[in-house]
């Protein structure tokens, strides 16, 4: 599988506050974005998987739905992951 437990927690030390910290969204942020990189290549390779893109629309949803709430929050967050994670809007 892609995204194994020993990912997750790789992740979320790398991004959140610790790897055992699955709430923060800085976390769940960089989850949404790793697991948007991965269906992206996935469609690239199988065009008419229709399933596939929805599910890729609503984690891009999800992860904006994230940052929108980090920009209302903490702006400076909000900074950091975008320009950690390369993410535009």
């Amino acid at each position: 599988m892609y995204l194994d437990s020993e990912k997750k927690k790789e992740i979320f030390a790398k991004h959140g506050k610790s790897n055992t910290d699955t709430g923060s969204s800085e976390g769940q942020i960089a989850l949404f974005s790793y697991r948007i990189s991965h269906l992206t290549e996935h469609l690239k390779l199988n065009k008419k998987d229709y399933s596939t893109e929805r599910s890729l629309k609503i984690l891009v949803g999800k992860r904006r739905r994230l940052l929108n709430y980090l920009v209302d929050r903490d702006i400076s967050r909000y900074r950091a992951i975008i320009k950690e994670l390369g993410i535009r809007k």
